[in-house]
């Protein structure tokens, strides 16, 4: 069986524009016409098409064609190419005028500091012109506006709730979760601190079914912690900060922005002796809609910024 690469190299582009107008058109005839070629040198096209991917793809009626289920898929592909060719030429065309238009980013809070804001400076920095909207959310929240068209792409993680075959999604980050209080928290300067000296806590958590919420349930069952804790449910950075910063409340944030924090002299990571982990940050896009060329460009920046060492 030849390799998809030979096959490729054998099936010409003029082949695969006859096979998308033949599904459009369901007609040999009206499909030459519109490829700019007579009738019988359609036909011969599609024979050569068919003999090299060793498929009938269109059946021959009395009036008209009927594409076959392979034919079906490769008309498919067809479409697929033509669309993501078109994209690329707008592109193209604008970065020669230069960039413009509307860029809207969904994030997760773990994915602000390494990610998003330094791939938008830079964004910034080369498009002055693209109007930029970030929202900052739990990523059911930010797969669902992806979902509906109202945002270009997602950088979080993918829910049980979510068909991973509708989106493209790259792995970017990965990351600890860690405990952390105020400066002048009474567990700050202990060694080390276990869930089950915490348990009495005050903890601010996100809302259930998060991926963040289930780690740290796993983590309160791996730890033998079976009691209802005094929780406070917040998908908000910023109140979740707020909240720390008044009170011995508890909570649990990726390390990055613990760090952030930290650096601001708001918050302290405390040495738990309980790792815990959620799974990767994620690119993720929808695989049914092309980017558009301010997307894009956005996404080639984020996908080469240097990536930091995993921590345990």
């Amino acid at each position: 069986m030849l390799a998809d690469s030979s096959l490729l190299l054998r099936l010409r582009m003029r082949q695969l524009l006859l096979i998308r107008l033949l599904d459009a058109e369901r007609h040999m005839g009206r499909a030459a016409a519109a490829l700019n070629v007579s009738q019988p040198a359609a036909t011969k096209l599609l024979a050569q098409a068919e003999e090299v991917l060793g498929e009938r793809l269109f059946e021959r009626l009395p009036r008209g064609m009927l594409p076959t289920p392979c034919g079906e898929v490769i008309a498919a592909y067809a479409r697929t190419l033509l669309v993501n060719f078109s994209s690329a030429r707008e592109s193209m065309a604008a970065l020669r005028s230069g960039l413009s238009g509307m860029l809207r980013i969904a994030s997760v809070p773990g994915a602000v500091n390494q990610l998003v804001a330094p791939a938008l400076a830079e964004f910034k920095r080369r498009h002055p012109q693209v109007k930029v909207s970030v929202v900052v959310e739990t990523s059911d929240v930010l797969v669902s506006l992806l979902e509906r068209g109202e945002a270009d792409l997602v950088l979080g993680r993918l829910t049980e709730a979510h068909d991973r075959g509708d989106y493209a999604v790259v792995p970017l980050l990965e990351e600890a979760l860690v405990v952390v209080v105020r400066q002048s928290h009474p567990f700050v300067g202990h060694n080390s601190v276990s869930l089950t000296d915490l348990s009495q806590a005050a903890w601010v958590v996100q809302p259930p079914g998060t991926p963040q919420r289930t780690r740290f349930d796993a983590a309160l069952r791996e730890a033998g912690i079976t009691r209802k804790l005094n929780t406070t449910e917040t998908s908000s950075t910023v109140m979740t900060t707020a909240l720390l910063e008044v009170s011995d409340m508890v909570a649990v944030m990726p390390e990055s922005l613990a760090q952030h924090y930290g650096r601001m002299g708001v918050l302290r990571a405390l040495p738990l002796d309980v790792p815990m982990r959620v799974p990767a940050i994620n690119l993720i896009t929808s695989e049914g809609r092309p980017l558009s060329a301010v997307a894009a460009q956005f996404v080639t920046l984020v996908q080469h910024l240097p990536r930091p060492a995993a921590t345990d």
